[in-house]
């Protein structure tokens, strides 16, 4: 997919979703609105740092940009199911035990400080833990086979590496939904709300991917701004133990705020980090 025609996709769902929410605010209200808005805001800027870990993998499994569509169409199907089982899970035991929301929390400020000193993951995702898991349950054939993610050899049933990526692209997405459901948290616990803002966010990955596959190392501080709106949201989740509530309105600044700043950083300071990896080598 050309970076046109990817961006005009990218644009198409955010027009979606922005008039899911229109319909939201005369349906529903204005209170109803402005959560989706600020829900749809945090689980898209999640979402980045999701895609940066799919471009790791598929580099480093030697995945060629041809077979990469397939995988993202059904790791996308996959996430919409998954988070529909997180979210229903999520609210639930939210709404049973509301003293959970202080633990998400702590975890997602401990995952923020984590993203902001941790380096960027290398090395090798045929060796992942699910891999080795996988090949218990099934044989995994030694090469890839086109776009197939099984095969039979000698009349025996195999898995493709194909699909060994695809089952690490579901369980990335399976740790990035640990953080971004209780993320949303601090926003909304309507399950309508939380579902929707997730599943449009989703939506537009797969186009939005082929735009950072091509321009990813010129947001390089995307990563950074990601980690600060996840300590943000933990923050905002701890301190309604001391009955303080950050308006949403002011949350929804702060969060496109961050992100935005992340992105210009990126733009006025592209060599920044390719310097210091120089004077470092």
């Amino acid at each position: 997919m050309s970076i046109r025609s990817a961006v005009r996709w990218v644009v198409f769902w955010i027009i979606l979703a922005l008039t899911f929410n229109a319909g939201i605010y005369f349906f529903l209200g204005k209170q109803q609105a402005l959560e989706f808005l600020g829900g749809y805001i945090i689980e898209l800027s999640l979402s980045l740092d999701n895609l940066f870990l799919f471009l790791i993998i598929f580099s480093s499994c030697g995945i060629k940009p041809v077979y990469q569509r397939r995988v993202l169409n059904w790791g996308i199907f996959g996430a919409v199911i998954l988070r529909m089982i997180f979210v229903v899970l999520g609210v639930s035991i939210v709404n049973r035990f509301h003293w959970v929301l202080y633990i998400f929390g702590i975890i997602l400020i401990l995952s923020g400080i984590k993203m902001f000193f941790s380096k960027e993951a290398e090395g090798d995702y045929k060796n992942n833990f699910l891999t080795p898991l996988l090949s218990k349950i099934i044989p995994i054939s030694p090469k890839l086979e086109g776009e197939k993610f099984f095969v039979k050899i000698n009349g025996i049933l195999h898995a493709t590496p194909l699909f060994a990526v695809l089952v690490a692209i579901e369980g990335s997405d399976v740790l990035f939904a640990i953080d971004s459901i209780p993320a949303i948290f601090s926003v909304t616990t309507d399950p309508l709300i939380v579902y929707a803002s997730n599943i449009f966010a989703i939506l537009g990955l797969r186009n939005l991917y082929f735009i950072l596959e091509r321009l990813h190392n010129a947001f390089r501080f995307v990563t950074y701004g990601v980690a600060t709106i996840l300590t943000f949201t933990g923050i905002k989740l701890s301190i309604l133990f001391f009955n303080i509530e950050i308006p949403l309105t002011m949350s929804i600044g702060i969060i496109f705020t961050v992100i935005m700043l992340s992105i210009i950083a990126s733009v006025l300071f592209p060599g920044l980090e390719v310097s210091n990896e120089h004077q470092g080598s």
